[in-house]
């Protein structure tokens, strides 16, 4: 029993002295200072600008979370883009553009852009975008 005390205590001691000694402290690194910020923003559209619909078939999308958002949220981030929705069950792709700044084939170039599978087909300037059909 005596030996288990001693043997016990030992443990405890060992324990105690070496896990204290081994923390890992985080290392702290600055970056150079720069002497210009770049935000980047997105500016407004003017609202006095001529709105253009175009609608267009996209082939190769696998899935509406990854294809179709994906495609859809980088459309809606160029220069002049008012909105842009991306259905996935009819491949169609519906978007709201500034005609002096967006140009379709702009447009063509985003989506292909995105990945090699991504085919943009029948683009076509509308006054209204179709309805949805389900």
């Amino acid at each position: 029993m005596k030996s288990f005390k001693h043997i016990l205590v030992l443990a405890i001691v060992t324990v105690f002295t070496f896990s204290c000694k081994n923390e890992a402290q985080p290392e702290v690194k600055t970056a150079p200072a720069s002497t210009s910020t770049k935000v980047e923003t997105k500016k407004a559209i003017n609202p006095n600008a001529k709105l253009a619909k175009a609608e267009f078939k996209i082939e190769g999308m696998t899935c509406a979370m990854g294809c179709a958002k994906t495609i859809e949220k980088k459309m809606a981030k160029m220069e002049g883009v008012k909105s842009a929705v991306v259905d996935f069950d009819r491949e169609l792709a519906m978007v709201e553009y500034d005609e002096a700044i967006v140009t379709p084939a702009s447009l063509e170039t985003t989506v292909t852009s995105v990945a090699d599978t991504y085919k943009v087909k029948d683009m076509q300037t509308v006054d209204d975008f179709s309805s949805v059909k389900k």
